[in-house]
């Protein structure tokens, strides 16, 4: 899947939609069931150092812990960027912490995703 800009902006708009509505089934409906997520966030919630989870089951039990221990979650988008079958989605948190996460797309779902935090100062 060869990804543009129009397409890239629509999806991180609902992207951050669905997680402002903190409707965790609308965001996994983006994710294909052998999805492979990685985020530093899963080594301190979960304690897994590989800070990966594999499959759309353990990502909504990631993501399901997250939402239960962050009550105010809000995510403000700041920009989108493209690559081959890949997008970026740099946008702040509810602390204003920058975050990008990359995301690549396999039939038109997200198959691989990664989370990157700027220092929290």
């Amino acid at each position: 899947m060869s990804i543009d800009h129009a397409f890239a902006r629509r999806f991180a708009e609902e992207w951050v939609t669905v997680w402002n509505s903190r409707d965790l089934e609308g965001v996994l409906a983006h994710y294909t069931d052998d999805v492979v997520f990685a985020s530093p966030r899963i080594v301190t919630l979960f304690g897994d150092p590989s800070g990966e989870v594999r499959g759309k089951e353990a990502l909504r039990a990631y993501w399901a812990k997250a939402l239960e221990l962050l009550p105010d979650l809000h995510f403000t988008l700041e920009d989108v960027r493209v690559s081959v079958d890949t997008i970026v989605i740099n946008y702040r948190n509810e602390r204003g912490i920058a975050v990008s996460e990359g995301l690549t797309f396999r039939d038109g779902l997200v198959c691989r995703g990664f989370g990157a935090y700027a220092d929290e100062v």
